[in-house]
């Protein structure tokens, strides 16, 4: 997946506020199933270890990175804490 140096954190409470276009900023296939991959990883983590993992999202107007724990995950969203959702095909990378 690609490396995005410089991108600003955000608060996870923040994120409900953005606005999400609706395409993948993912383009290939294989990074589109490796970003699945990693993100039930990412699920395991957070429900049996309680660790926070870093995810890289693009909205409207640009890139950002929230520090959380997944919650939960469906075929369109990604569930963090206190219901806030960011859309799968905004998800740059996870780590």
């Amino acid at each position: 997946m690609p490396l995005r140096p410089n991108v600003p954190t955000i608060q996870k409470e923040q994120i409900k506020f953005l606005k999400f276009p609706k395409e993948d900023v993912l383009l290939q296939k294989k990074d589109q199933i490796d970003r699945i991959f990693e993100l039930q990883r990412a699920l395991s983590l957070g429900n049996l270890e309680r660790q926070k993992v870093r995810i890289v999202f693009e909205d409207s107007t640009g890139c950002k990175k929230v520090e959380t724990t997944i919650w939960g995950i469906t075929d369109k969203e990604v569930i963090l804490k206190q219901a806030t959702i960011i859309p799968l095909k905004r998800i740059i990378s996870i780590s």
